[in-house]
C-alpha cells in the first residue's frame, strides 16, 4: 500500500538517487530528499519532493527524521571516490561509516521500517578468485571505500539484530546511465562519452583490458523497488554477471559517437579493482530481479542524453 508513505532518499540529487526519486514519485509516495550537493546536482532535484540541504554527518539529520517520518530510506548518499578514499580515509570514513551510523541512529529513533542500502560489489570483494563473484565471496577490499562501504554494510546488520531497523543491502556493479556526471571518476563511461563529444580523447588508465560489470541504473533502480518488500536482512548482488573490459566501452562508445581518435593512457590507479563481475543469483531469488538492459542499447541512451548535457571542457 503506498498511498500516505514517505520514502526519504540519502543522495537524491545525485546520478542515482535522483532517478530513484522520480521512480517513487512516479509510484505515488512522498518523497523527502537529504543531499549535500557535494557531488549531486540541485538540476537533478524534482520540485516534487522535498529538499534539505545536508549532509548525512550533521547532527540535524535526526530532526529531518522526527519532522518528516518516512516509512522507508534509501540510502544512496556516499564519499564514492576510490581514489580519494586512498588520499584521505578519514573523509570517506567520516561520510561512509559515521554518515551511516547516524542514519541508522535516526531511523531507529524515528520508527523507519525499512533501509534499502546501496553498497557495492566490485570494491567489496577486492581481486576475487572466482567470477562472476556470488554474494558469499570473501570481503578484501584492495581500498579504503570498499571498507568503509562493508562496515556501514556491517552495522545496518546489527540495527537490524538489536533494534529491528530492516534492511537490504544491494552490492552494485558498476552503474551507468543519464545524469551520471562526466566531470568526477567513477563514471568511466559518462566521462568517455563527454570527452568524445567535446572531440577530445579519452584517457584510459592502464592497459584498457581491465574488466568491469556494467549495469544499467535502469534495472538498479528496479533492484531497490523490488527490495522495499522482499530481501529482508540480505545483501545480495546487483549487476549482469558479465564482463566488460574499459577498452571494450570506449570502442563501443567510438561507433555510437563517431569518435574518430584513439584514446590515451595514464598509469593505472591505486585501488581500482583489474577484474570483476557479479552473479546475481540470489537477487534473482529473492527479489525475482533479472537485468534487462542490453549494454549498447544503454549506451546508446546515455549518449544521447549528454548531447545535450556535456559542460564545455569537461575530459
Amino acid at each position: 500500500m503506498v498511498e500516505g508513505r514517505c520514502a526519504l532518499v540519502t543522495g537524491g540529487a545525485g546520478f542515482i538517487g535522483s532517478h530513484m526519486v522520480d521512480r517513487l514519485l512516479n509510484e505515488g509516495f512522498r518523497v523527502v530528499i537529504v543531499d549535500d550537493l557535494s557531488s549531486g546536482k540541485l538540476k537533478n532535484v524534482n520540485h516534487h519532493a522535498t529538499f534539505h540541504h545536508m549532509s548525512i554527518t550533521q547532527p540535524s539529520l535526526l530532526d529531518v527524521f522526527n519532522r518528516e517520518k518516512p516509512d522507508l530510506v534509501f540510502h544512496m548518499a556516499a564519499q564514492s571516490s576510490v581514489s580519494r578514499s586512498t588520499k584521505e580515509p578519514m573523509l570517506d570514513a567520516e561520510v561512509n561509516v559515521l554518515g551511516t551510523l547516524r542514519l541508522l541512529d535516526a531511523a531507529r529513533r524515528s520508527g523507519v521500517e525499512k533501509i534499502i542500502y546501496s553498497c557495492t560489489g566490485g570494491a567489496l570483494y577486492g581481486e576475487p578468485l572466482s567470477v562472476p563473484s556470488p554474494d558469499d565471496t570473501p570481503v578484501v577490499p584492495i581500498s579504503p571505500y570498499g571498507m568503509s562501504k562493508f562496515i556501514a554494510e556491517q552495522y545496518m546488520e546489527f540495527y537490524r539484530r538489536q533494534y529491528l531497523v530492516d534492511f537490504t543491502s544491494l552490492r552494485y556493479g558498476n552503474v551507468y546511465g543519464p545524469r551520471q556526471a562526466p566531470d568526477g571518476e567513477a563514471g568511466v563511461i559518462a566521462i568517455f562519452i563527454a570527452a568524445m563529444l567535446n572531440g577530445k580523447r579519452p584517457v584510459i588508465f592502464g592497459d584498457g583490458n581491465q574488466e568491469r560489470d556494467f549495469v544499467a541504473v535502469d534495472d538498479v533502480i528496479e533492484a531497490n523497488m523490488a527490495a522495499i518488500d522482499r530481501g529482508s536482512g540480505k545483501a545480495m548482488n546487483i549487476a549482469t554477471g558479465e564482463l566488460t573490459s574499459v577498452n571494450r566501452i570506449f570502442e563501443l562508445l567510438k561507433e555510437i559517437t563517431g569518435f574518430r581518435w584513439d584514446a590515451e593512457h595514464a598509469p593505472a590507479r591505486a585501488g581500482d579493482v583489474y577484474r570483476i563481475s557479479l552473479d546475481c543469483s540470489l537477487a534473482a531469488r529473492e527479489l525475482d530481479w533479472t537485468p534487462q538492459t542490453d549494454l549498447a542499447d544503454g549506451l546508446a541512451r546515455t549518449v544521447e542524453h549528454l548531447k545535450g548535457n556535456v559542460p564545455a571542457g569537461v575530459r
